[in-house]
């Protein structure tokens, strides 16, 4: 299996209340560092298991096709690819010129641009990472359940020592006025099948946004295809959501997880933006 990943990445000095804007670069490097780097473990292999008696390794995890290409796309400068503590090739540059916002439409055109020879085709914005090995077997499942019309979005999660939660799942449903103009939510809304030995149920996502998403290459071929690719449309929230979630909600029937079994497919939000918001219920009124 060969994963293409595109990364938007920007980070500017700032006192802003996103991530790429703020004073301490600290974070945002952390948070790209475990990106880039649980991709590599997860899917670049090689991976082996040491043979102990014998003082020497053999073959684990065995998939003679494994590769993985990362792409950071990058604008303006304006970014900490020198201050990341990973080695040489473990991602390739695109530098670009575009406004900040629309940086992930950069990166729809480099995966459209690299559309030859890759199993999955991703976007993964530089705080998110992914835990699970088994996460492009899973999607596969899904697709052979469900058929290429239908795409499984991750849920999206932020986790730590909270006094009432340890996980937070961050992305529940909005209004369905938020996305009425995109997707009809009533039509198949719910899917559910069997995986090693227990029910799996899916729902239509109120909220399509997971900050990410992960085409095999016929979807990735069907999207780049329709005239609505690379529009630029930033009509879902704003243009960060957009990049992430409006044109595959477009092109495809988006299903999420359901809350009974939330983590069959999740990917984890670095920091603790959402889940420190949660507080003690206040008094009845």
């Amino acid at each position: 299996m060969r994963v293409l990943v595109a990364i938007p990445h920007y980070f500017r000095p700032a006192s802003g209340g996103h991530g790429s804007l703020a004073a301490n670069p600290g974070p945002r490097v952390a948070a790209l560092t475990a990106c880039v780097t649980a991709l590599h473990r997860l899917f670049g292999g090689p991976h082996c298991l040491i043979d102990v008696s014998h003082k020497t390794t053999r073959p684990a995890n065995d998939d003679p096709a494994r590769g993985l290409e990362v792409v950071v796309c990058t604008t303006r400068g304006r970014h900490l690819l020198a201050d990341l503590p990973v080695p040489d090739g473990a991602y390739s540059h695109h530098p670009t010129d575009c406004e900040p916002l629309l940086l992930g439409f950069e990166c729809h055109a480099a995966l459209r641009d690299r559309l030859v020879g890759f199993d999955y085709y991703c976007y993964l914005e530089d705080d998110l990472v992914l835990h699970d090995p088994w996460f492009f077997r899973k999607l596969a499942w899904f697709t052979g359940l469900a058929g290429d019309g239908r795409l499984l979005q991750p849920n999206r999660y932020e986790a730590g020592w909270h006094p009432l939660v340890r996980k937070a799942y961050v992305d529940g449903d909005q209004h369905p006025r938020a996305t009425a103009r995109y997707q009809d939510v009533t039509e198949s809304p719910r899917l559910a099948g069997r995986a090693l030995g227990a029910r799996v149920e899916f729902h239509r996502a109120r909220n399509p946004h997971s900050g990410c998403f992960f085409l095999n290459a016929r979807q990735m071929r069907q999207w780049a295809d329709r005239p609505d690719f690379l529009d630029r449309d930033t009509g879902y929230i704003g243009p960060l959501e957009s990049a992430a979630s409006l044109g595959v909600m477009r092109a495809f029937a988006v299903y999420k997880p359901a809350p009974a079994n939330a983590d069959f497919l999740e990917v984890e939000h670095t920091g603790r933006a959402f889940l420190d918001r949660i507080k003690p219920a206040g008094p009845p009124g």
